[in-house]
């Protein structure tokens, strides 16, 4: 019998009415669902018996219907809006803090990543700089691994466990890094449902984008569809290991700016 993987969902920061977002480029705002569309999906998870659990309670257990709710960069709606939607319906969560971002305009404070970790909410590293870490030297990407792990141990006074690839860039060498470092698990951007013997420095996510439609989304926690968005991933990443990174991203940005 096949077994049966545990969907990551990916987020980032979520929009509310009124409040402006980090950073406006196109690239950036597809990635931005709105705090009513985030709560909808919560309440569809809820109504057919899904749980949403964080990282670490996924690979404690593997337990049926669950998925895992991830959010990327340590935006300051990860505290103010997500987390107490998360609360309202008994979810967990993992939080990935880019450290070097804290406290700037948009971003968690130390205080504030202290507050999302008090309230039970596990708090993962994102790196220091969000630079694509297969870009890095073996000394660059050190400090963005370990670095950013003792930086973030030391505001919440616990161990940082769990680790997610900037822009989902990944290779061997960033899962060496992490294994050294003393991660558990390392989330990418490969799009796959994970199960207990999928490598724990390689576990797939699945991005929600600003345009996931809600019976898209109960499609992606039931692991649905998710070989057509491998494709396309497949295809981005054939380009940019054909362009590099950066022209990948000027390419990306010009069409998105023409097409928005």
């Amino acid at each position: 019998m096949r077994e049966r993987g545990v969907v990551f969902l990916m987020y980032h920061e979520l929009e509310s009415d009124g409040r402006a977002l980090c950073l406006s480029d196109p690239g950036y705002v597809r990635y931005i669902v709105h705090a009513a569309d985030f709560r909808a999906q919560m309440e569809l998870l809820r109504a057919e018996g899904w749980r949403g659990v964080s990282v670490g309670d996924v690979v404690r257990s593997f337990s049926e219907r669950s998925v895992a709710i991830t959010f990327d960069d340590g935006c300051e709606t990860d505290l103010l809006t997500a987390a107490p939607l998360l609360h309202d319906f008994g979810f967990g969560a993992t939080f990935y803090i880019t450290t070097d971002w804290s406290g700037k305009p948009g971003y968690l404070a130390p205080a504030q990543i202290r507050e999302l970790s008090s309230l039970g909410f596990e708090i993962g590293s994102h790196s220091v700089h969000h630079h694509y870490l297969t870009d890095l030297n073996n000394s660059d990407l050190r400090r963005e691994i370990v670095d950013s792990k003792q930086q973030l141990e030391q505001t919440i006074g616990k161990a940082v466990e769990h680790f997610s690839c900037p822009g989902g860039r990944f290779d061997g060498r960033v899962a060496q890094m992490a294994r050294e470092a003393g991660y558990l698990t390392v989330c990418t951007s490969k799009i796959q449902s994970n199960t207990r013997s999928t490598d724990r420095l390689a576990l797939g996510r699945v991005a929600m984008m600003r345009n996931t439609t809600l019976p898209e989304f109960r499609n992606l926690c039931c692991g649905r569809g998710l070989w057509r968005l491998g494709a396309a991933v497949q295809i981005r990443t054939a380009a940019k290991n054909i362009l590099g990174n950066s022209a990948y991203d000027r390419v990306r940005t010009a069409l998105l700016g023409k097409s928005s």
